[in-house]
């Protein structure tokens, strides 16, 4: 892989931490998600503005955006399902499986090719993904719903990273960005007006965690934006869509530094040691041409 693009992924991942660390323990969690994504959408169209990009020019890959933004808004409810109803801990990890599902769709439908190096180290980083956040003793299988939310949420976020990095080669960064998220917007805004609570209002449901904590959404906003331009910015440049995405596997034993030292998490000890075998996976990939 080219340093410069190993480099994007590396910086990608150190910032994208942020936003989940922002929200955990966020009382609004409908408010925490459509506020990202409704500031995705006002970002990424300033920033196609500022930067001159042409919005026409998504027609030449609408079906990629199609893809991927069905693919957005199955990981978006899927995630949130699954925090919701289940324990972060056995689902989370089962979600950031992605690059296991990018490898075997790219392989069966896409004509891809992976050597056995890449592939080693993707086996290597998925299975350290997992362990890092799997919580012994649980049992993944034993409640329907969120496995179920859970395994939709993997396989959008497999789909999505499959479509962009193609969509990435003929279109800029804030234009792709910018349609997935229209679409998005209104999908998430419907499905987040059926869960709303009993006697409250479905602006206080969607907007009340602003009015609270607005910098804490605005940092997991911004930054997450930020993560995935320069997740795009690699796919310009022509990185290899599951490398890419097991590289940003890196953010997960970044965020158990950050879970042990300012949310005072414990088990740092058995999840460094697979933290050694994702960085392990991380320098065969980094190393395979």
């Amino acid at each position: 892989m080219e340093l410069t693009v190993a480099g994007l992924v590396f910086a990608a991942a150190a910032v994208h931490p942020l936003r989940e660390l922002v929200l955990k323990g966020n009382s609004h969690p409908e408010t925490g998600y459509f506020g990202v994504i409704l500031t995705w959408l006002v970002v990424s169209a300033t920033h196609g503005l500022a930067t001159g990009a042409d919005f026409t020019a998504a027609a030449a890959v609408w079906p990629q955006l199609a893809v991927s933004a069905c693919g957005l808004v199955l990981y978006y409810l899927g995630i949130l399902t699954a925090m919701k109803t289940g324990d972060m801990s056995i689902y989370y990890p089962i979600i950031r499986a992605a690059p296991v599902v990018i490898v075997v769709i790219g392989w069966a439908f896409l004509g891809h090719s992976y050597g056995p190096a890449l592939l080693a180290g993707v086996a290597l980083v998925t299975i350290g993904a997992f362990f890092l956040q799997f919580r012994p003793g649980a049992d993944p299988f034993g409640a329907t719903t969120p496995l179920i939310a859970a395994l939709l949420a993997l396989f959008g976020m497999g789909i999505q990273s499959l479509a962009d990095a193609s969509a990435m080669k003929v279109v800029h960064a804030p234009v792709l960005l910018f349609w997935e998220y229209l679409f998005v917007a209104p999908v998430c805004l419907a499905y987040f007006a059926l869960r709303k609570r009993p006697g409250r209002s479905l602006g206080e449901h969607l907007f009340r965690g602003w009015l609270v904590t607005p910098g804490r959404y605005l940092l997991a906003a911004g930054s997450s934006y930020l993560s995935y331009y320069l997740i795009l910015t690699a796919y310009k440049l022509g990185g290899n869509v599951a490398a890419i995405n097991s590289l940003r596997q890196i953010s997960i034993p970044l965020s158990v530094v950050m879970g042990g030292m300012v949310l005072k998490e414990a088990q740092l000890g058995r999840r460094f040691k697979w933290s050694l075998v994702l960085v392990a996976g991380i320098l065969i990939i980094i190393v395979t041409k």
